[in-house]
């Protein structure tokens, strides 16, 4: 198994915080989990030299999760007095939309992208297109390493294997068969296949049998859908594992059917709703990633490619499995946005006239170092 780094120490949601150390996980080579990893004390910048216009995308903002990821960026944007603007795709099924708007921020005043891919493949020319003349950098999904210049992730195998170890350990090999309907998520998304595989490793020596796999787009009526289907054609499950919107729905369509209790819910990534669910019982574990510290270290790692500093090339949050024992001693500040934070498409450069400063000629000086 890869090294699980250290919790995050000093992190801090303050504006002005100062003298923070994010405790890392880093891979030799960029996008290899194979590739051997090491623990990393990073201290985040504190201002960026130019207010750098940098461009994200996302798969969708449907769940919480990318919500976090997107409170994480707009939080580190406004500390560093960058310029952010945010797209999203709308959905996993959405590629060529994405493409399109990788192209946009490229055409456009972007002087960096950070990609959040709906595609762990899909892109690949696109992004050695457009990586010739700014830095792209990947966050959270996977992407061929071609074209690309950092990256902000973890291993989802490691997702689906402490999500399969908890059950493994509830259920282990002579004990009585259970059985587990498994809802991941969007099969092209870089990140459910590697779920998938550790989830099946975790139950090598388990008693639990995988009755059913129902893959679809993480929009909460999907994954819905997918759970009435499966409980109307198999209705003696004892498990519904699932990404974090499928849990979530899962536990309403348990309700309806007055099956809470008989049928458990565990969860493959942690979302608010996910959490709710735990504190309140109905959910009984979900790894978390830490995506809003996720999003912080993209905006880090991409200012630090334009200004020419080192750059810790692929790095990602400890992945910490969260149970109803655990729940009230994580960071939440790691993992999820404020209550009261909503989508943000956009942070202006300070003191702009028009909100987005055009600052690329006194820019030009300044190029990103293409081989830190």
């Amino acid at each position: 198994m890869p090294l699980a780094a250290a919790l995050v120490l000093g992190l801090s949601s303050a504006p002005n915080a100062v003298a923070e150390t994010w405790r890392l996980e880093a891979w030799e080579r960029m996008l290899d989990y194979s590739s051997p990893s090491r623990r990393l004390d990073h201290q985040p910048l504190d201002t960026a030299a130019r207010p750098w216009r940098l461009c994200a995308l996302y798969p969708h903002l449907k769940d919480s999760y990318w919500l976090s990821v997107n409170a994480g960026m707009i939080e580190q944007a406004r500390r560093l007095g960058v310029a952010l603007t945010v797209k999203e795709a709308g959905g996993y099924d959405h590629a060529e939309g994405q493409r399109e708007q990788l192209k946009q921020c490229a055409d456009g005043r972007a002087d960096a992208i950070i990609l959040g891919s709906v595609s762990a493949d899909l892109h690949t020319p696109a992004i050695v297109e457009v990586g010739r003349r700014i830095p792209v950098l990947a966050t959270v999904n996977r992407v061929r390493p071609e074209g690309v210049d950092a990256m902000a992730g973890v291993d989802w195998y490691r997702m689906g294997y402490l999500t399969g170890r908890f059950l493994a350990e509830r259920h282990p090999k002579g004990s009585p068969m259970v059985r587990a309907a498994l809802f991941p998520g969007p099969p092209v998304d870089g990140g459910s296949a590697g779920k998938m595989r550790g989830f099946t490793d975790a139950l090598s020596d388990a008693a639990v049998e995988i009755a059913a796999v129902r893959y679809g787009d993480t929009g909460k009526l999907v994954q819905l859908s997918l759970i009435e289907d499966v409980l109307e054609e198999d209705p003696s499950i004892d498990y519904i594992v699932g990404a974090g919107v499928a849990a979530e729905a899962a536990v309403g369509a348990l309700r309806a059917r007055g099956l809470q209790g008989r049928i458990h819910v565990v969860a493959d990534y942690f979302t608010h709703g996910v959490y709710r669910g735990i504190k309140r019982g109905h959910i009984l574990a979900a790894p978390t990633d830490q995506p809003l510290l996720q999003g912080r270290i993209s905006i880090d790692q991409a200012v630090r490619v334009l200004e020419g500093l080192p750059v810790p090339k692929h790095v990602g949050p400890e992945v910490i499995l969260v149970t109803q024992d655990s729940v009230d001693g994580i960071d939440l500040g790691a993992s999820l946005s404020p209550p009261e934070f909503k989508p943000t498409f956009g942070v202006p450069v300070p003191g702009a006239a028009d909100g987005m400063a055009d600052d690329r000629a006194s820019n030009r000086h300044l190029q990103p170092n293409r081989h830190l």
